[in-house]
């Protein structure tokens, strides 16, 4: 009789145990932000991929210079080597070989300086992004944020639940990029002689 009631007594505090944690978890506060969304439409993410196409533009037309002059003595060498004889013609077939190669690792050169540079700039905006909604989680009281977009953490949620708009609208407000500097530089002096 004292084992009957030792179990059921247990049995009753499991399942008590059981209903309080579900009903906690159920007042949880949990929201998702769509991170492809943050990532397109964040102003400092924009400025920094427009940085990065500018450079590369620079860095290919100087590549390009060098490659149509390389194509230029190229198509000009088998009329020369006819020319000139075959000893000239293998001399400078090495040259031309030669420097071929040194394009091809001034490409791979620059396309790794690009790389190094842009994707630490990247994983330091990414960073930025991640401590922001982990701060704004614990402003707004959350316990959960999850993430969407490119690499799906949440299958499914209700509409109500995505703060993405939320998060963006205060990232790009927090944003000080340089067209806000360069309009605060210029809106300041004209306020100065109002005075």
């Amino acid at each position: 009789m004292k084992k009957s009631l030792l179990i059921l007594g247990f049995a009753l505090a499991v399942i008590s145990c059981n209903k309080e944690a579900g009903t906690s978890a159920a007042g949880l506060k949990t929201a998702y932000v769509d991170t492809s969304k943050l990532v397109q439409d964040y102003n400092e993410f924009k400025e920094l991929e427009s940085q990065s196409k500018t450079k590369q533009e620079v860095m290919g037309r100087e590549l390009e210079t060098k490659v149509q002059q390389f194509k230029l003595e190229a198509a000009s060498f088998q009329e020369e080597a006819r020319a000139k004889g075959p000893q000239w013609a293998q001399l400078k077939g090495q040259e031309l070989q030669k420097r071929e190669r040194e394009l091809g690792m001034m490409q791979e050169s620059m396309m790794k300086q690009l790389q190094e540079e842009f994707g630490t700039k990247n994983d330091t905006l990414i960073s930025k992004i991640k401590k922001y909604v982990k701060d704004y989680g614990k402003k707004n009281g959350y316990d959960y944020i999850y993430g969407t977009g490119d690499v799906v953490s949440v299958m499914y949620a209700k509409e109500g639940y995505d703060i993405t708009s939320k998060i963006l609208k205060e990232l790009n407000d927090n944003y000080k990029g340089s067209a806000k500097k360069e309009d605060t530089a210029t809106a300041a002096p004209a306020k100065e002689e109002k005075k």
